[in-house]
């Protein structure tokens, strides 16, 4: 609050001034006793003043449920494919006003110019996005990034007025070992927000992670480990987003005492899933209708998500509180109908009343150095009478290590799509060390063909997936020539692709034309055999190295769990 105005609005508190604006007629959510109040709500320069009977213009509400304004607590927008002006018009007609972010894809690329970009990209607009430091610039000495971030890249933006804290320290064997670069950027924020990345991390591991002072995960993916997590005092960040989907499993196991520490959180969301199922109004939709209360539902996106971030000023409807509102008129469908940012009417029947400005910054250069190929690069002898293989779990960012019979073609490693494996490569795209990491992947479905991204957690390499090693390297070659997208190809043909010109991860185009060439790329997938709903997501997490339990990068097959380098063929 301004405190150079509060005279002001201690005026209108009072009833001693007309507000400038009061809603009535509605039941206001009170997320601090959990009820349900027929009251007006009075709004003086975008905060509001009191709760109660209040003169001013007034604006009926006709019964609706009015509530804050929606909290993201953990959000990539990168993997939107968007630019933040074009994400923030997306949010706000689904309720959301404040965003947490994460920027460490596109710093993978570019850096402390992609964190510049970020702040100079989400200047003005309507949706309030705040961010996290990336702690993990590369994730891991395993994979090669187009940067890295030292504590003392980190220092001059710690105290930036959006920034909150650092960001999912994904490296948690680091931690748990005492890795010092590590413990020094957690340091660096002892006394703010440390959000946390601990995939499957139990028992006295994961008491050396708590014990640095991290706060958070969004990692889970079964009950017991929420549980454990909320027992030593972790936020439970339950994620729901395009691949990892872990919200029916989670949040009935979290029992009535740990509502008050747990969030809902979308992480990865698609463009064609903002448009079709929206964004965290479909996470509330999915908690009420799993049977939790509506009011401790929206406080999940709303105060929760405000008091871990300490963001005083949101969260709730109160008093000095910012007048970020959403009404809705059905507290199990969620349909948001109005959203108000500080005071102003912005979204009405689900729609912009006003196209938003959104900033335009210049772009760094982003360098494309990747060596050329022949068929033979990607068909090494076959050393091993077995081969290890990624196996793809369905609706998880998690894998498994399989020990299989190797596919052999003239002596040599050979896709077997008939068994449903695959050819797996990342080329290192950044620094042109000419890096290929090589493996097999079973889960995709494809029966010919090609798919390739330059969209790969968290270094962003170019990852193709194929049948064919000619059709790789096409969609490999095309992606180069296009500066970053996304491709399926089959027999020599391009069927599908999406430029992402900006870091090889964003696109400068509308939602809609985003969200219509996914769904082409998709199709294009299926054509070729494809079975899975989300495979360039499933795609561009086959590279994480930092979640179990097998994963490729340009330095090769990673054993997460054992957290090293292991060779493609022979037994683990």
């Amino acid at each position: 609050m301004d405190w150079k105005k509060i005279a002001a609005y201690l005026e209108v508190a009072r009833g001693d001034r007309p507000a400038d604006l009061v809603l009535s007629g509605g039941r206001v959510a009170n997320l601090y006793t959990k009820e349900w109040l027929a009251q007006d709500v009075a709004i003086v320069d975008g905060v509001i003043a009191g709760l109660g009977d209040y003169p001013g213009p007034r604006l009926d509400l006709n019964g609706a449920y009015l509530l804050p304004g929606f909290i993201d607590g953990h959000l990539h927008l990168e993997s939107s494919l968007l630019t933040p002006g074009e994400l923030a018009r997306a949010l706000l007609v689904r309720g959301a006003t404040t965003v947490v972010a994460d920027p460490h894809e596109i710093c993978s690329v570019w850096g402390v110019q992609g964190l510049e970009y970020m702040f100079a990209a989400t200047t003005g607009l309507p949706v309030d996005f705040f961010f996290l430091l990336p702690s993990c610039v590369p994730a891991s000495p395993l994979g090669t990034a187009g940067a890295t971030l030292t504590a003392a890249d980190l220092a001059p933006y710690r105290d930036h007025p959006r920034v909150l804290g650092l960001a999912e320290v994904m490296n948690f064997p680091g931690v748990v070992a005492g890795q010092a670069d590590l413990l020094e950027k957690i340091g660096m924020f002892r006394r703010r927000v440390v959000d946390g990345h601990a995939p499957l991390l139990s028992g006295k591991g994961l008491n050396a992670y708590r014990l640095t002072g991290i706060g958070s995960d969004h990692e889970c993916t079964q009950a017991l480990e929420a549980l454990e997590k909320l027992r030593l005092g972790f936020y439970l960040m339950v994620r729901e987003g395009s691949l990892a989907k872990n919200l029916a499993e989670l949040l009935p196991a979290v029992p009535p005492a740990g509502l008050r520490r747990t969030l809902l959180v979308s992480d990865d969301c698609q463009p064609q899933d903002l448009l079709q199922r929206g964004h965290l109004d479909h996470l509330l939709r999915q908690a009420v209708g799993l049977g939790l209360d509506p009011l401790e539902a929206v406080g999940l996106v709303t105060l929760n998500p405000a008091e871990y971030f300490r963001l005083r000023d949101r969260g709730a409807l109160a008093p000095g509180m910012l007048a970020d509102l959403v009404a809705v008129h059905d507290l199990r469908e969620m349909v948001v109908d109005r959203v108000w940012k500080r005071g102003r009417l912005m979204v009405q029947e689900g729609r912009l009343l006003d196209d938003l400005h959104a900033p335009s910054p210049p772009l760094p250069v982003t360098s494309w150095e990747i060596r050329d190929l022949t068929p033979e690069d990607l068909s090494p002898p076959a050393e091993s009478e077995v081969v290890k293989v990624i196996g793809l779990v369905p609706g998880q960012l998690l894998t498994e290590k399989l020990l299989l019979p190797t596919p052999v073609r003239h002596g040599r490693l050979a896709a077997a799509p008939e068994r449903d494996l695959l050819k797996a490569m990342v080329l290192e795209r950044h620094r042109g060390t000419g890096n290929l990491g090589l493996g097999l992947v079973r889960g995709f479905g494809l029966q010919k063909g090609a798919i390739a991204s330059t969209v790969a957690h968290d270094c962003h390499n170019l990852v193709v997936v194929g049948a064919s090693e000619a059709d790789m390297l096409t969609a490999a070659s095309h992606l180069a020539n296009l500066g970053g997208g996304l491709a399926v190809v089959a027999e020599g043909e391009v069927l599908a692709d999406l430029p992402l010109p900006i870091a090889g991860l964003l696109s400068p185009a509308p939602l809609a034309e985003v969200a219509d060439a996914c769904h082409n790329l998709n199709a294009a997938y299926q054509s070729l055999g494809g079975a899975l709903t989300e495979p360039f997501m499933a795609l561009s997490f086959l590279p994480l190295e930092v979640i179990p339990a097998l994963k490729l990068t340009d330095l090769g097959l990673v054993d997460v769990e054992r957290f090293q380098s292991v060779s493609l063929f022979g037994p683990f």
